[in-house]
């Protein structure tokens, strides 16, 4: 089975739409069948997008995005810093250790 990804947007419609299944005194196997998805997606969903709406989970989404170029950026900088040292060219290093502080 290949995954399928679905938006922000598709992901609070699904959960809406299983909120109305379980009003209506389905069990939370029968909506998840209903929407498409399991059981185990469904809860993570849930406890991700609860009380979420659309223009709040892409900021959601952005946000962890950004977060993650950050986190890369700062790997790829701190491997930088040790070739330099490598290379013998220790205050250089420092020095740009000093501008990312």
């Amino acid at each position: 089975m290949s995954k399928k990804w679905h938006t922000p947007q598709q992901i609070i419609n699904k959960l809406r739409q299983a909120e109305v299944e379980l009003a209506n005194d389905a069990t939370a196997a029968q909506a998840c069948k209903k929407i498409g998805v399991t059981e185990q997606t469904y809860y993570r969903w849930r406890s991700e997008y609860r009380g979420m709406r659309v223009d709040q989970a892409k900021r959601l989404k952005e946000l962890e995005k950004v977060r993650m170029q950050v986190g890369i950026a700062l790997l790829v900088m701190v491997a930088g810093v040790w070739a330099m040292v490598a290379r013998g060219k220790v205050e250089q290093a420092r020095r740009l250790v000093r501008l990312a502080a």
